[in-house]
């Protein structure tokens, strides 16, 4: 899986909107904000909303993306994530934390393990390789993956630790899903019902002011749009392995298996739709790495997720 601190997925809501026209937009006011999230851009679409309501909806979306931040940030030493990593163990762990290791926790086992955020050293030493101009070599790899594994991450409500020393978390391959799907929900309790969230992974709540579903492009990394998608109260999460390079080549994709600690070489770009953000991020995470069958295996096991585009 994505282990990357600033890994952007590559659906380009941007290119989305550009092939639409400005008509479309034409009913109501529509307020836009761009920013930062998590390392990646965002940006927000608030329709039917004026500029002074904007502006303190706006505040309110910064605030949170901050406090998230604070949380899951591997950018920041002061994170509890970062803290984690670097001590092994976190008490009293915040609950947006729990939260994200009990989803993650389901979709390891959904996944048969392709999801694992315990990945976060392996990915270390492919970037520690590239930056000497190398290519890790099997024994390294062999040595690394040791240090990694679900089975060694205990959490509670009391605390979360890992079992050996050297374990490290990422949730790069579902944070900004999740970060989404925060936003969203802050926004919903603000009276908001027509909304555009792209935090790297998109959110669309309600309809645009013209009565019609939102409308998302799934672009490949070179901003083809291979698939236009209406989106209404749902979610969609692009994965491309070949999107983001760290071998030294250029030619190893981002998303490393966690049961091999070899990159993915199953699929050029997975997309996958649902009711939460985190829930579309993590499996378009795992798909890159699972074979067809198995795909149609887990989405069976959540009904509330559709699998978009896979090529």
């Amino acid at each position: 899986m994505t282990s990357q601190p600033s890994r952007r997925r590559f659906l380009s809501i941007s290119a989305a909107l550009a092939v639409l026209p400005v008509s479309a937009y034409a009913e109501a006011p529509l307020v836009q904000w761009r920013g930062t999230a998590l390392g990646a851009g965002a940006t927000m679409r608030l329709a039917g909303v004026d500029q002074s309501n904007a502006q303190e909806t706006i505040l309110a979306v910064q605030s949170e993306i901050n406090r998230l931040e604070s949380i899951f940030s591997l950018y920041r030493q002061t994170s509890a994530l970062s803290r984690l990593n670097r001590t092994g163990r976190l008490k009293n762990p915040p609950p947006e934390l729990l939260e994200l290791v009990s989803l993650s926790g389901v979709l390891h086992r959904a996944t048969d393990g392709a999801f694992d955020p315990t990945i976060q050293p392996l990915w270390m030493l492919y970037a520690q390789k590239a930056a000497e101009g190398k290519t890790p070599q099997p024994a390294e790899i062999q040595q690394v993956r040791e240090l990694t594994g679900w089975t060694g991450l205990h959490y509670s409500s009391d605390a979360i630790r890992f079992a050996h020393d050297g374990m490290a978390l990422t949730f790069n391959g579902i944070a900004q899903g999740y970060i989404a799907d925060k936003i969203a929900d802050l926004l919903r309790v603000r009276g908001m019902t027509q909304i555009l969230i792209d935090m790297g992974e998109i959110f669309a709540l309600g309809r645009k002011p013209n009565g019609t579903p939102w409308q998302a492009g799934i672009a490949t990394p070179d901003n083809e749009i291979l698939k236009q998608l209406p989106l209404e109260n749902r979610a969609i999460a692009t994965s491309a392995p070949l999107g983001t390079l760290i071998e030294a080549n250029h030619r190893v994709g981002h998303i490393l298996d966690p049961r091999s600690g070899v990159p993915s070489k199953s699929w050029k770009l997975v997309s996958v739709s649902a009711d939460r953000a985190a829930l579309a991020d993590g499996l378009s995470t795992a798909f890159c790495l699972l074979p067809r069958a198995t795909i149609d295996q887990v989405l069976a096991k959540h009904p509330n997720a559709a699998l978009e585009i896979l090529v």
